[in-house]
């Protein structure tokens, strides 16, 4: 079992805090990028489904993946019987989709606990999945006490991702973005076209 399997029912907890937040989220981005007019979004590492949740409240149709039995556990209880696809897959591996099958690949706070490697694996999956763009939504570089100590003890690779994100993304993605949508956090959005 997962460090996220056991700590689902505890994000669960927080699903209808967070689906409120992530609209607060989307309104704040709306001027710079508005996810709402797209028809469909897949959300790679969906976690408990909040953002699922809020991107199908506004119309959007929706699916996740996550590599946590867990996560998909809460994020189906969650979603009480939404239309919405949530599909269990193995980090690394290519996911079961055809390329260019949603409009907008999105992925939210999964980034900065992957190291460099498995990152840019993570950037071409997505890449190779959306037809308009990819966002990355994810720590920017203004830190917090808490989030320092629960990074810490997470023992990913979040203090040199704040560092290097937009420079690591480029090896991926020509046109990015970065649009802060709140006091330390950003969505580093990726167009797959010319600007």
């Amino acid at each position: 079992m997962s460090l996220f399997d056991k700590i689902a029912p505890i994000y669960g907890m927080f699903f209808n805090f967070q689906a409120k937040y992530f609209s607060i989220i989307i309104e704040n981005a709306k001027e710079e990028f508005d996810i709402t007019k797209y028809e469909n979004v897949l959300d790679v590492g969906c976690g408990t489904g909040a953002l699922l949740k809020t991107m199908y409240t506004y119309g959007l149709e929706v699916a996740g993946v996550d590599a946590s039995m867990g996560m998909l556990a809460q994020a189906k209880k969650r979603l009480n019987g939404l239309p919405i696809e949530l599909i269990h897959v193995i980090p690394g591996k290519r996911l079961p989709f055809d390329d260019k099958s949603y409009d907008v690949v999105i992925t939210s706070y999964v980034a900065h606990g992957l190291k460099p490697e498995e990152r840019i694996k993570l950037y071409k999956e997505m890449r190779r999945l959306a037809k308009e763009f990819v966002i990355i939504y994810d720590y920017n570089e203004n830190r917090a006490p808490l989030t320092t100590i629960l990074e810490w003890l997470e023992n990913g690779d979040y203090f040199n991702f704040i560092k290097i994100a937009q420079e690591e993304m480029k090896q991926v993605f020509e046109n990015i973005k970065k649009v802060d949508v709140d006091t330390r956090a950003a969505w580093y959005i990726c167009s797959l076209h010319d600007e």
